[in-house]
C-alpha cells in the first residue's frame, strides 16, 4: 500500500535526512519525493511504500506526527486513496 508524507516548517540543515531516517527505521520505502524552499520553508512530499511497514498505517502517523513536533515541522501520513480523493477537483 502507498501513503503520501507531506511535511512543512521553517527550513533547518538535515529536514530530509531525518524524515527518511524515521521512515526506514519503520521499514518504510520512499518510492518519491519532491521538496522545495519558498521564502525561509520547507515543504516536502513523498510518496511511500507501507507495505512492509512494521506498525499499522496509524500508529506511523501517529509517531510521524511525534518526530515532527520534535523538529518544529508539521508530518502528516495519509493513505494514497484519501489523500487522492480529498484533493480531487
Amino acid at each position: 500500500m502507498k501513503a503520501i508524507v507531506t511535511v512543512v516548517g521553517k527550513d533547518q540543515v538535515g529536514i530530509i535526512a531525518s524524515v527518511c531516517n524515521h521512515l526506514a527505521q519503520h521499514n518504510v520505502n520512499v518510492l518519491d519525493i519532491s521538496q522545495t524552499v519558498m521564502q525561509g520553508y520547507f515543504t516536502m512530499m513523498m510518496v511511500v511504500d507501507v507495505s512492509s511497514a512494521n506498525k499499522p498505517l496509524e500508529d506511523l502517523s501517529v509517531l510521524m506526527e511525534e518526530a515532527g513536533k520534535q523538529s518544529n515541522l508539521t508530518i502528516r501520513v495519509q493513505r494514497e486513496d484519501i489523500f487522492e480523493a480529498m484533493h480531487r477537483v
